[in-house]
């Protein structure tokens, strides 16, 4: 065997898109301060999009939307919204009608996670994951789905491959994430026939993020060890790619699909911790874990 093999690049979207593809077109993005809601839509705003990003800290997105505006040469505005709070997420539609006039592309992008149990994860701190992931999916489709209509838009909801087989301390996310699914699915086939896409798109695990934080505690941002065909954890840039693709002229005929962005790391994905050692003894795991909630 070789002793070294095949790394894929991660390659920016201006490599195969226009960069006017976008141009007038108008983004609401739920989590979109930050990771990887924040790289997808600053890629999209690269191709001429403007932008809403939404999220609870005010401080955060404001910071974030200069940023992404100043990036980009495209405008974006902050959004302050808790995805839970259906009054709230009006309020954010409205500001964004109120300055752009219309609402294109949707990302259901706000989430939360952390590792847990199941034998040591309240009923609040479920709930309270499933009232972030999924009802906030729900909550910012039902707010924004008649001007998305109107522009026969499209959403992209941000889900996960944890689901796809039993993830230890992971059950909360999972049943979030599986109900992600099945919304965008339905989401699919209601809206179709008014024009509108959904699809979903599944991150594997994603160098740099939060996310990436809570499953390792920050020791492994490097595919050290890690089984992958394409050699790498999945990058920002990777999703942010997916992203532009499926909102894009070119995916006009899809709908309906779950896309794992993960270097096709789901079909080699073994435990990411030793098992059954680390459901047997959680000590070994114990700085990864949260108490209840």
């Amino acid at each position: 065997m070789p002793s070294s093999y095949y790394i894929a690049p991660a390659i920016d979207s201006a490599s195969s898109f226009k960069d006017n593809i976008f141009k007038e077109k108008v983004l609401f993005c739920t989590g979109g301060g930050s990771g990887i809601c924040k790289g997808m839509t600053e890629a999209i705003m690269r191709h001429g999009a403007n932008a809403v990003i939404i999220g609870r800290n005010l401080d955060r997105l404001t910071a974030s939307a200069k940023d992404l505006s100043n990036k980009t040469g495209t405008t974006c505005i902050p959004a302050q919204a808790d995805v839970r709070s259906p009054q709230s997420l009006q309020d954010a539609v409205k500001k964004t009608m109120e300055r752009f006039g219309r609402i294109d592309f949707v990302i259901c992008g706000a989430a939360g996670n952390f590792m847990a149990p199941i034998a040591g994860l309240s009923e609040n701190a479920f709930k309270t994951v499933l009232e972030i992931d999924t009802l906030g999916t729900y909550n910012t489709i039902k707010a924004t789905i008649q001007h998305v209509r109107v522009t026969k838009g499209a959403y992209i909801s941000v889900s996960a491959t944890l689901h796809y087989r039993g993830t230890p301390y992971q059950a909360h996310v999972s049943a979030a994430k599986a109900a992600v699914d099945s919304l965008s699915n339905t989401l699919a086939v209601e809206e179709g026939p008014h024009g509108v896409r959904s699809n979903v798109i599944a991150p594997g695990f994603t160098s740099g993020t939060e996310g990436m934080r809570v499953m390792t505690g920050n020791k492994r941002n490097k595919a050290d060890g890690f089984s992958n065909p394409l050699g790498r954890f999945t990058e920002i840039t990777d999703i942010a790619n997916a992203a532009v693709f499926l909102f894009s002229p070119s995916a006009s005929f899809i709908t309906g699909q779950i896309i794992p962005i993960d270097g096709g790391g789901e079909h080699l994905r073994g435990d990411f911790f030793p098992y059954p050692s680390s459901v047997l003894d959680p000590s070994s795991v114990q700085k990864l874990l949260k108490g209840k909630l």
